[in-house]
């Protein structure tokens, strides 16, 4: 993107509503993101530090009045300049505080959705972080009526704020004071814990001076400050964006590079609850979904935004892995017909690199519905494609034949085999046929059933043209009469016994197949679980600051309520650990008991086919070592000597 968007407007009425233009852009954007957002009272000069993230020097309105330039939420996304592969995406919010909003509670949601939809909050003010700034930060205490992270009622849910509130950080601009608190120097972030700093006591008017600090302090996994001096003269301030680096102060360009420099390396990427990564895609969904829940009335569960989210992704996850199964295989349908070992390994392939790009995708998909549809929606398909290499097979077999039989089919229609001796003519002519097929047909899936019909329509000719043969006796006839039906017999085996092993070929695809999605079902449960107890860590070691905060400054009943809080918030994720484990363990079960079934399918017809080509009748005994001579050594070489009269 050259310039920002809207991305949530604030329309006539005061209604939030997401602009189709900025969804269409997030849309496209297929990779991670980075999402940093920007909160503050109006006129602070937020849009500056978004443009200097950016990388440009105009972008998001600065404005030069006292009146509140940005309305929303704009969007602005750039390549991430340190890290491959991933977007920053910037969202430049509304002034907080502008009297001119008739919504008292305006302000509130947007300062939610900054929360919601960031990795990276940054709160910008002006001047010191000192009890008014705070108090100005009401926003974070009503943070409650906005935001709620299961739909039942499991009494403080903000304990786990800290698992899914972005980091955060205080910009404190055209800041004139030393950094120095009992005289002696501090670091920013040192000054910005002195200003979160809790009051002992249990009055109202301390717990009113307590509660934002107590907000900020345990709903955010991370605290950092930066304390900008002023860019430069007064007269200047008003056109920041057009003034030259050199008529900046070298302070505060110095500031701001740190800034920069430190968004870029220590954002992390959007992620989901239970750690799953957001990609701009994702996000574009999570936008609708708050602002339409946000403008209804009702209150955001982000437990219901991720299980929305998963229905959507997952849904995307079945037709890309079923597109990049088609397309694949679209590519070898160009080569039809080929042997079935062929369409099977590719079947097998794609197969696999569907399930990668589906588990890619997908998330909390956790009695494997999705996967599922998958494996369904794959294994209709790859029976599709071996109908029409089959057919494709068919109609190459016939042809082959009826081009190898055209000479033959033109002797008939002369009558060149109704004669004395044209029996044997005509033997050696099929013979011919088939010897050739055979070599042309390259063991092509539907070879041997087209031979078998090609030889059952050419019995009628065979049989007609043996019985006017008069060079031949009744008994060499009758011979003959068997050998045809031995040779019919053998076909058929041979028919039937190619079946069996394009079967047997099939259940070890399908085999391999399912080996294959275990294995990759396993990598992501491994990779679930891993995500889920990061997020943990994430916010126990966040608690466990805090509580040692707490600790150090005399506040031991604080200290101890967290400590009752921490088991909890252990027992809760422990629970919700086991139930993942047993949810991936009924989903591959299930994955098994379907595989299980198709395979007992596979080996009942199997069975059966090998039931059907014992059962078929033998050649009399009497009479086949002859047939057997005959069906080798040709026609000629059993039966007459010399040459045959062509």
């Amino acid at each position: 993107m050259d310039t920002p968007v809207c991305l949530i407007d604030t329309g006539s009425e005061g209604k939030l509503c997401v602009q189709e233009s900025a969804l269409q852009i997030l849309q496209q954007i297929q990779e991670p993101v980075v999402v940093v957002a920007v909160v503050g009272l109006y006129r602070t000069g937020k849009s500056y530090l978004m443009n200097r993230l950016a990388g440009k020097q105009t972008g998001f309105a600065l404005g030069s009045t006292i009146e509140s330039k940005t309305k929303g939420i704009w969007m602005w996304c750039v390549s991430h300049p340190t890290k491959a592969g991933t977007t920053l995406v910037l969202l430049d919010t509304e002034g907080l505080g502008d009297v001119n909003k008739g919504d008292s509670k305006h302000d509130t949601k947007i300062f939610s959705l900054a929360v919601l939809l960031s990795s990276t909050l940054v709160l910008n003010s002006r001047g010191t972080i000192d009890n008014r700034a705070i108090e100005d930060l009401q926003y974070v205490t009503e943070l409650t009526e906005y935001i709620k992270v299961k739909s039942s009622d499991e009494g403080e849910e903000d304990s786990e704020f800290v698992k899914f509130f972005p980091s955060f950080i205080w910009a404190v601009r055209d800041f004139t004071l030393e950094n120095k608190i009992n005289g002696k120097y501090v670091t920013e972030d040192q000054y910005l814990d002195y200003a979160l700093k809790l009051k002992p006591g249990t009055s109202r008017t301390v717990k009113e001076f307590n509660l934002p600090r107590e907000c900020i302090r345990n709903y955010f996994p991370s605290r950092k400050c930066f304390t900008f001096p002023f860019p430069t003269n007064p007269e200047n301030v008003s056109r920041l964006e057009s003034l030259d680096p050199a008529d900046l102060s070298p302070d505060f360009q110095k500031v701001s590079d740190h800034f920069c420099k430190f968004i870029f390396d220590r954002s992390e990427v959007k992620k989901l609850k239970d750690g799953h990564t957001v990609t701009g895609r994702v996000l574009g969904q999570l936008v609708k979904t708050y602002v339409d829940t946000i403008s209804s009335g009702e209150v955001p569960f982000l437990e219901n935004a991720v299980i929305a989210m998963s229905l959507i992704e997952n849904e995307s996850a079945v037709k890309e892995g079923i597109q990049v199964y088609k397309s694949g295989m679209e590519k070898l349908k160009d080569s039809f017909p080929v042997e079935l070992k062929e369409v099977s390994s590719e079947h097998q392939r794609l197969s696999s690199l569907a399930t990668q790009v589906f588990m890619k995708r997908s998330f909390k998909d956790n009695e494997g519905i999705f996967m599922k549809c998958l494996e369904e929606d794959i294994n209709k398909l790859f029976d599709g494609y071996l109908c029409q290499n089959e057919e494709a097979s068919k109609k190459r077999c016939e042809n082959l034949l009826s081009s190898l039989s055209a000479p033959m089919t033109e002797k008939l229609k002369k009558g060149f085999y109704a004669r004395s001796g044209g029996y044997v003519l005509f033997s050696q002519d099929l013979e011919d046929i088939v010897k050739e097929y055979k070599i042309k047909a390259n063991n092509g899936v539907k070879a041997e059933d087209t031979l078998e019909e090609f030889l059952k329509q050419k019995c009628v000719d065979s049989n007609a043209i043996l019985q006017a043969d008069k060079k031949l006796t009744e008994k060499e006839k009758k011979i003959m009469e068997e050998r045809e039906k031995a040779v019919l017999l053998a076909q058929e085996i041979n028919t039937k016994e190619q079946k069996q092993r394009q079967l047997e070929e099939k259940m070890e695809a399908e085999r391999r197949s399912n080996e294959e999605r275990m294995i990759q079902m396993k990598e992501k449960m491994d990779e679930e679980i891993r995500l889920q107890r990061e997020e943990v860590k994430h916010a126990m070691d966040s608690k466990l600051r805090e509580q040692a905060d707490l600790l150090e400054k005399g506040f031991e009943e604080k200290a101890e309520r967290m400590t009752k809080e921490m088991e909890d918030f252990r027992r809760k994720n422990k629970e919700a650990e086991k139930k993942s484990d047993q949810l991936f363990k009924n989903m591959i079960e299930n994955m098994n008991k379907r595989h299980d079934e198709t395979m007992k399918l596979m080996m009942r017809q199997h069975s059966e086919q090998m039931k059907a080509i014992m059962s078929m009748p033998r050649p009399k005994s009497d009479s086949s070592s002859l047939i057997l001579r005959l069906i080798i050594g040709g026609l000629s070489s059993g039966l007459f000597s010399g040459p045959c009269p062509r």
